[in-house]
């Protein structure tokens, strides 16, 4: 889809007339001299550029992705779970420990998608509760399991709705099904 340009406005171009005039170039002898320190009664303006750093390494895709036909099966509920874990009642220690150990279960079993249910969020007067659903994305980004989840969503009405959540795994490589055989012997 090609981007669309728009055109200044009278009062933006004028700001940014401001801000083009307080702008001055680096002198060729200053690309390699240290920066001065910071001196807080002077102006940012004033003040040098630090020397340009190496562009970060590129990083992998998003892992919060799913195909549209993923996405529609869960937005429809129509994917049924391979494997469903109930944290009602559960301390946040022994549904951490709960979680991890069924997702460990669930990717050794090649699931592809686990109904978590936490509970619906709290009514704003009851700050005390919700403290699991709070942390279980955490917790998830955290997990020794993070590179096997596909994505998290929310669940449909029909399995849980805003009190549960699917984790979606992602489909073992072939390598990665041989290592899992070889496990459950």
């Amino acid at each position: 889809m090609p981007r669309v340009m728009r055109r200044l406005g009278p009062d933006e171009k004028a700001a940014w007339r401001k801000v083009a005039a307080t702008v001055r170039p680096i002198a060729e002898q200053e690309i390699g001299a240290e920066p001065e320190p910071f001196e807080p009664g002077k102006r940012a303006v004033d003040q040098p550029m630090p020397p340009r750093s190496a562009p970060p390494a590129r990083q992998a895709p998003p892992s919060d992705t799913l195909d549209k036909s993923w996405d529609r099966k869960l937005a429809r509920g129509l994917a049924a779970p391979d494997a469903t874990l109930d944290l009602h009642g559960m301390t946040l220690a022994a549904a951490h420990g709960a979680l991890n150990a069924k997702l460990a279960a669930a990717i050794g079993r090649g699931a592809r998608l686990l109904l978590v249910v936490t509970g619906k969020p709290p009514a704003p007067e009851r700050a005390d509760r919700g403290k699991i659903r709070a942390s279980i994305k955490d917790w998830l980004a955290a997990s020794p399991h993070a590179v096997s989840i596909a994505a998290v969503r929310g669940a449909h009405g029909r399995h849980g709705g805003a009190g549960a959540l699917y984790v979606v795994l992602r489909r073992p490589r072939p390598a990665q099904a041989k290592a899992a055989s070889r496990t459950r012997r």
